[in-house]
């Protein structure tokens, strides 16, 4: 059984939820290229991820570039720079060659210019250096990560550092790293020093490099000290529970390549107990890829109509769900204002087809698509290319979904209590209505 992470101050994080897209841009906004790149806050996790097909190559939101025989091809970009522009680039870079108080990276330069070009439009858009482009590739859109394969938790009051779960067959567990532990050191950084998003940066790195671990064990004496070798692990995404009366909980907290197949099992998994009522956990989850999460309302809604794009053409694109097999029982959905793209997708189709409750709070509001273009130099952009639709034929942009039952997070315990599910007062609720619903 797989443990759920926690929410607000509470919540639990993998190592790999640090956002690399916001290092990506804090990385480039240093320095003299500071006054190049605009301003722009991003969260990478919110990017919703749509694929472009034609003849069986597939560009996708940070996966699988082709550049040939895309419908989204440039057929000419001369008319965009004329001569003047593209003269005050070339000053514009000679007159920091000549004045700039250090010596200039050409290449930070360039990539900074091209990172300015696609920031200026949106939020969204950026450019991709080949050592960027691949690390989005493995952890945004494959769900991989390099680190210990540990889930933690931090006490809001303590800020001592839980081990919650451990993957199987990952480096926490050949170390000996147990379930109930508390991760007190990760080399020389405290773990109550420090926010747990932090912390577990620390935990993160390059595959076979080394982090050790101060740990405390409750019954064992003084701390214990282990080494861990760090090694590519995939990034679990869907958490489940059956809670009594045979009510099944999962929670997704993000839609990678590997969520659909997780979240099948998880279901299957709740069925094989005699399952009489579904919550579904996606408060906090920014989202991830259309692909993903319309596999998943695949398995949960009946034949019809999941979502559509349209971009500024008027082409339209749908994704509907087959009568293969569709949940048959009472379901209700937990969103927050974290939850977004991909999550409102899914909040979005259960409302407009009145399969389920939304409990919760009104979502984040981001109804638009990205898509990224790679090329022969394994870099690459990424561009807002249409908006999405909900069912009913509603683009959420700017607005949010509001929920069935608007009910704000409360945590019911004491000041210093760990998180529990009979303490959150929103799972309590869904609690109740899906009993409501089996008793009619």
């Amino acid at each position: 059984m797989q443990n759920k992470k926690n929410i607000e101050d509470r919540w639990s994080v993998t190592e790999r939820e640090n956002s690399f897209e916001t290092k990506l841009r804090q990385k480039y906004r240093s320095g003299f290229l500071k006054g190049m790149l605009l301003a722009v806050i991003i969260c990478a996790a919110a990017v919703l991820i749509f694929n472009w097909i034609k003849d069986n190559q597939k560009i996708t939101v940070g996966v699988y570039g082709s550049q040939k025989g895309g419908k989204h091809q440039v057929q000419s970009y001369d008319a965009l720079l004329d001569q003047a522009a593209i003269d005050k680039i070339n000053y514009l870079a000679a007159f920091i060659q000549a004045n700039y108080y250090e010596e200039v990276d050409t290449d930070q330069l360039l990539n900074g210019l091209y990172k300015g070009m696609y920031e200026s439009l949106d939020q969204y858009s950026d450019y991709y250096t080949e050592e960027e482009y691949q690390e989005i590739l493995s952890t945004e859109v494959q769900g991989n990560y390099s680190g210990i394969g540990a889930v933690l938790q931090q006490n809001s009051k303590t800020k001592q550092v839980k081990v919650v779960r451990i993957q199987d067959g990952s480096p926490a567990e050949k170390a000996g790293l147990k379930v109930g532990d508390t991760i007190v050191k990760a080399d020389q950084y405290q773990a109550d020093q420090m926010s747990l998003s932090e912390f577990v940066g620390h935990l993160k790195g390059e595959e076979g490099t080394t982090v050790h671990l101060t740990v405390q064990r409750e019954g064992t004496e003084g701390s214990l000290e282990m080494d861990v070798t760090r090694k590519q692990m995939e990034s679990i995404s869907v958490y489940y529970e059956m809670f009594e009366d045979q009510l099944g909980y999962i929670q997704i907290t993000e839609f990678t390549d590997t969520t659909p197949k997780q979240f099948e099992q998880a279901l299957e998994a709740l069925q094989k107990q005699e399952l009489k009522g579904l919550i579904v956990d996606l408060r906090n989850n920014l989202g991830g890829m259309v692909n993903a999460v319309t596999q998943i309302l695949d398995d949960i809604l009946p034949e019809g109509l999941i979502v559509y794009t349209e971009d500024k053409a008027g082409n339209r694109e749908e994704f509907k769900s087959t009568d293969e097999k569709y949940l048959s029982v009472p379901l209700t959905v937990l969103v927050n204002g974290s939850s977004a793209s991909a999550s409102e997708i899914f909040a979005g189709a259960i409302k407009d087809r009145d399969y389920g409750t939304l409990i919760g709070t009104k979502t984040f509001g981001k109804g638009i698509v990205q898509g990224i273009q790679s090329f022969k130099d394994q870099t690459a952009v990424k561009l807002t290319i249409s908006r999405y639709y909900t069912p009913n034929g509603t683009c959420i942009q700017g607005k949010g979904i509001e929920p069935d039952i608007v009910l704000e997070y409360k945590f019911q315990g004491k000041d210093g209590d760990d998180y529990s599910y009979s303490l959150d007062n929103q799972i309590q609720k869904a609690i109740e209505i899906l009993k409501e619903e089996i008793s009619k």
